[in-house]
């Protein structure tokens, strides 16, 4: 149920409402504050409360309409917010027309590596840092991660260039300690429907980076973003990094109509991963561009500074000077398509 306040409403009407609703026994959210404040009362109600409910509300001094939602969705959806949300990290504001380039290893390998790779990153016109500390991978022979080590590097490299940092949380056990070290809390795309660890991480103050799933449709991706939001945290960015098809030339098949769709239906920042997209080289900056054509408010590649030597994705690791070309033609496009320059 929303509640549509009407347009310059003084605040004591507002919280008029919001008290009336919380004596009641619900807890409102605020689903828009901007073109018109809009309460929502998300929980799952029967026609009967509903009906109750209205015939309450539509009276009380303020109210403009009482209104259902359209989507499972609730607070991800566009319907009350359609200027679309923009996430603060540190300096940098990820939405709103802006284009960024998010770089790193897939690993963080040594103190060194990352130190070399955060200042390439720097240089070539990258505005955020990646790195994984933990690794979920799919043989458990695989590099899967320094743990707290590769924490502190990568919060030391982020410190030192003045980049904010993201990077995987795995278990909520490790929340905590994650947040502690890194600007962005990234949920992968085999937690993307972990339910505990999204609301775990909901109940942070850090933005967060949603992977869709590798078998994921839309709708689950929203869904899960519903269970970070509904938490109260509502910094929450999706990431396009392709699903799994039928083929297997690439890595994954990029979902290029995701990222307008997802501009269609909810107001949260889309991001796209067309390192893992892909799994190749030679094919991640044409995905990104096509990406950025399409609207995407930022890209995440994966870097090293010798992808044939990384212990982890080196095939679909770009070179310092692959991502310096990335960089330039993605604003290229950027300014072609219309959207605001960073």
């Amino acid at each position: 149920m929303v509640i549509v306040m009407r347009r310059n409403c003084p605040k004591r009407e507002i919280g008029g409402v919001l008290a009336a609703l919380r004596d009641r026994g619900y807890e409102p959210r605020v689903v828009s504050a901007f073109p018109r404040v809009a309460l929502g009362i998300v929980e799952d109600l029967d026609c009967a409360t509903v009906s109750s409910l209205t015939g309450w509300i539509e009276p009380m001094s303020g109210v403009e309409s009482v209104e259902t939602f359209d989507n499972s969705w609730k607070l991800a959806a566009r319907t009350y917010r359609p200027s679309g949300t923009t996430v603060r990290i540190g300096k940098v504001l990820i939405g709103g027309g802006r284009l960024h380039v998010i770089a790193g290893p897939c690993a963080v390998e040594s103190r060194e590596s990352i130190m070399r790779i955060a200042r390439v990153v720097l240089d070539r016109g990258g505005t955020l840092l990646r790195g994984g500390a933990f690794k979920p991978r799919t043989s458990p022979y695989s590099f899967r991660g320094l743990g707290r080590e590769g924490l502190e590097y990568l919060a030391e490299a982020s410190s030192e260039t003045g980049l904010p940092c993201v990077t995987e949380v795995l278990s909520v056990e490790d929340v905590d300690l994650v947040a502690a070290h890194a600007d962005v809390l990234q949920i992968g795309a085999r937690n993307m429907q972990n339910y505990t660890l999204l609301e775990a991480v909901g109940d942070t103050d850090r933005p967060v980076l949603l992977k869709r799933g590798m078998n994921a449709t839309v709708k689950e991706l929203l869904l899960a973003a519903e269970y970070i939001l509904a938490r109260g945290n509502p910094n929450v960015m999706l990431c396009e990094r392709g699903i799994r098809t039928f083929e297997t030339a690439t890595r994954n098949t990029l979902d290029i109509s995701a990222i307008p769709l997802l501009h269609e239906l909810t107001h949260l920042p889309v991001v796209t991963d067309p390192s893992h997209a892909t799994g190749l080289r030679e094919l991640v900056t044409p995905a990104a561009l096509a990406a950025v054509a399409a609207g995407t408010d930022a890209l995440m590649v994966e870097i090293h500074t010798n992808p044939s030597e990384a212990l982890s994705d080196g095939r679909q690791s770009l070179d310092p000077d692959g991502l310096g070309v990335l960089v330039e033609m993605a604003r290229e496009i950027h300014a072609v398509v219309g959207r605001m320059a960073v």
